[in-house]
């Protein structure tokens, strides 16, 4: 026991010094790669100052213009409004009082006094308040250094406009970059009247849309009472540091760290560490009581030309719990949203280069998680492909693919948990180096009514060995076929608002589509092959593919609608190896059906379903509707139906009670028994948000079965600052309405 906590360690310590050996490059590239350019500009020709008010006096001797009473000052693209002004025509000083207010396109000043010059935009200013989106800054005693900084002292600033905002940071002085940054130093964070945080330096970009400090609370099945806390701090202009520090009562604490950066020269990309030594509350009896997980991922991406761009991902996830527990995942129980967009993450690099009229990609695809299922290695895999290219004047089209590729499957290990005997395949891994070839003449027409286009190919591809290990000749196959279209139209000269319709002409157009594909069965069966993707499974096929396509438009101020689409499919297979259909088995195959309706803007429905002909069934049935009911209000229902998998209906309802106030619900309900689970209420949350003017406060509950018998109940908190969009943490379940 002690060796395997030693080995633990070392693995740790191993990890967390390449984690910061990367974080330490990043930093390089980040201070070492900083824009540099100069940009000059040429001194535009002057231009006059246009003043107006009650009372204007001009002095020819000084050279200025006096002007009392609802003064407007107006230079090029700045406006000022004040009661009191004297302007020097020559240098472009102002002197303004009472009620100042300078407008230009990065903000809007206010005074009681200022002293500014047009040319220069430089000027000190006296209980001053700026508003420049999102914030809202005041203070004793301003200054404009330039058209692009101001600094504010002794002042505060804030994302309310209220005269006494509820959220203000009150600092010693505010150096303030439209549209850029903001620095201030000396903070103290109010809520109200209450201060509750000191920052003795702050740093904020304006386009950076996430909250410096967050912080989310609550209570779930799996963790216990949690608190969740993430850290945001701006290295410079081209790195921003996230810290992360969590509790979860039933598992322990869990620390990480981040980076968001931006070279300017080799691309852009972030890097994650997230740690826990884990310490389970409730564990079975042939469980541990410790352990020790944690993952590191890299995203890196460059655009090395306008033409070449470069990509790359790195996984690396450690989980000792993993190794004794099947139902254990890392990403499940820590980063489910992450989990949710992808089981098993891969670690790649992909070069891609766009040349004339192709493009060439080299993928370089390695295994970093060996407890994962099977996956295949790309070491590497370089790829060619020339799309349709017109061949002369002619109206011959060429298309050629290319890929070499070395492959390894690699297959989960024996020494991980299974439920019931190891798959047959663990712990062996097969390889071959392959390389494919298809090339393919395309010869579009018009014949009377119809749009064909014919096409014929061939490929040729090599492996180093079959199944076997053994060698053999190089695989040849031979593709052939027909794309055939055509469209009719009517048009119905039917102008009506019956039921809210606005109805201005309809047009019913029909779009028959053929597709017949022939492939000629290879000349060495896909049975001697090792199977890594579809190249290596291609075999014998001669099919139809039928599709029907029925639309009603109309016009709604001269823009084309689709009120109506509908779209029926199905393959008429004539000899089939892959799906082992003989010659003498003519017959279609499953019918397809989609169905688009939209007769409102603010209402749309989708359907589309799978029929079985030959049982007479349907396999599969889809529903949704969605209902925009206006000033934020909205409904959603979907409808999911399997045959002899489940049958389940989802919702959503967004409902604004007030401007205060507003309500969300979510729910999941199944109709039928599936596997261990019986019908009724499966999921059901519920979120209520109040708004408090620069700031927005959520109390969500969530309840749904885990499994037959089992419910896990979760109710979390959110505050979150309205200028922030985008946020660290998200668990809220919603339903994903039709497309639009």
């Amino acid at each position: 026991m002690i060796q395997k906590s030693c080995i633990f360690r070392l693995n740790f310590y191993k990890i967390l010094s390449l984690s910061f050996c990367l974080l330490a490059f990043i930093f390089f590239l980040c201070f070492n790669f900083r824009d540099s350019n100069i940009i000059y500009g040429k001194q535009e020709a002057a231009q006059p100052v246009i003043v107006d008010g009650d009372v204007v006096e001009y002095s020819a001797e000084a050279k200025e213009i006096i002007a009392q009473g609802n003064v407007v000052v107006t230079y090029q693209d700045t406006r000022l409004l004040c009661d009191r002004i004297k302007v020097n025509t020559q240098t472009r000083d102002v002197e303004a009082s009472g009620s100042v207010r300078l407008e230009d396109p990065r903000g809007i000043l206010e005074a009681e006094k200022l002293i500014y010059n047009f040319e220069t935009k430089e000027g000190e200013i006296l209980e001053a308040k700026l508003r420049s989106s999102p914030y809202y800054y005041s203070g004793k005693q301003a200054e404009r250094l330039s058209e692009d900084e101001y600094v504010v002292k002794d002042g505060y600033f804030s994302s309310c406009n209220y005269d006494r905002p509820h959220f203000r940071i009150k600092s010693k002085r505010v150096e303030i970059y439209p549209d850029d940054k903001i620095i201030a130093r000396s903070n103290v964070v109010y809520w109200s009247k209450f201060p509750f945080f000191y920052l003795p330096r702050y740093v904020h970009s304006l386009k950076d849309p996430f909250m410096k400090v967050q912080f989310q609370a609550g209570k779930t099945g799996d963790w216990g009472p949690y608190l969740l806390s993430a850290w945001r701090s701006d290295l410079n202009d081209n790195a921003r540091l996230r810290l992360y520090l969590d509790y979860r009562d039933k598992l322990g604490l869990a620390e990480g760290f981040g980076v968001n950066y931006d070279t300017n020269k080799v691309g852009r990309g972030d890097f994650k560490f997230y740690y826990t030594q884990e310490r389970p509350k409730d564990v079975a009896q042939n469980l541990e009581h410790e352990y020790q997980r944690y993952m590191v991922r890299f995203r890196h991406m460059w655009d090395v030309d306008p033409k070449t761009k470069f990509t790359a991902e790195y996984y690396k996830i450690e989980d000792d719990r993993r190794a004794r527990d099947p139902d254990a995942d890392f990403l499940k129980d820590y980063f489910y949203r992450e989990y949710e967009n992808d089981v098993q993450p891969k670690s790649y690099a992909l070069l891609s280069r766009t040349l004339p009229n192709s493009n060439i990609n080299m993928l370089v695809q390695k295994r970093t998680n060996r407890w994962y299922d099977k996956e295949t290695e790309k070491l590497p895999e370089i790829s060619y492909d020339l799309p349709n290219f017109q061949i002369g004047d002619t109206r011959l089209y060429f298309k050629n693919q290319i890929k070499f590729s070395n492959l390894i499957n690699k297959n989960p290990p024996l020494h991980l948990p299974y439920d019931g005997s190891p798959p047959a395949d663990a712990g062996k891994d097969d390889d071959v180096v392959r390389f494919d070839t298809y090339n393919q003449f395309t010869m579009p027409a018009k014949f009377m009514f119809l749009d064909i286009s014919p096409y014929v190919g061939i490929r040729e591809t090599f492996y180093s060995k079959d199944n076997q290990g053994g060698s053999f000749s190089p695989r040849t196959t031979f593709y052939t076929g027909m794309d055939m279209s055509t469209r009719f139209y009517r048009v119905f000269n039917i102008n009506s608002n019956f039921l809210g319709l606005n109805i201005n002409r309809l047009r019913h157009l029909i779009i028959p589509r053929v597709k017949y594909s022939y492939i000629h069965e290879p000349t060495v069966s896909p049975d001697k092959l090792q199977k890594f993707d579809d190249i290596d499974s291609i075999n014998g096929d001669n099919r139809f593919t039928l599709e029907l396509e029925n639309k009603l438009q109309t016009k709604r101020d001269e823009n084309p609608v689709d009120l109506a689409i509908f779209r029926v499919s199905s393959d008429y297979i004539m000899y089939s190896k892959k799906d082992d259909i003989s010659k003498a088995q003519d017959r279609f195959t499953d019918f397809l059906f989609d169905l688009e309706l939209t007769p409102y803007a603010w209402l749309r429905m989708e359907a589309d379903a799978t029929y079985d002909h030959r049982n007479d069934y349907f396999k599969t049935v889809n529903l949704d509707n969605w209902l925009d009911l206006g000033r934020g209000r909205s409904f959603g229902l979907g409808h999911r139906y399997q045959r002899k998998g489940g049958k389940e209906m989802t919702s959503q309802l967004i409902w604004p009670i007030n401007p205060k106030w507003s309500f969300r619900g979510y729910w999941r309900y199944q109709f039928a028994r599936t596997g261990d689970y019986r019908a009724g209420l499966r999921e059901q949350e519920y979120t209520i948000s109040r708004d408090l003017h620069c700031a927005t406060i959520d109390i969500t509950f969530n309840r749904k079965k885990v499994v037959e018998g089992k419910t896990d109940e979760s109710v979390w908190f959110v505050f979150n600052l309205k200028i922030f969009k985008e946020s660290e943490f998200d668990y809220v379940q919603s339903y994903h309405p039709p497309k639009q």
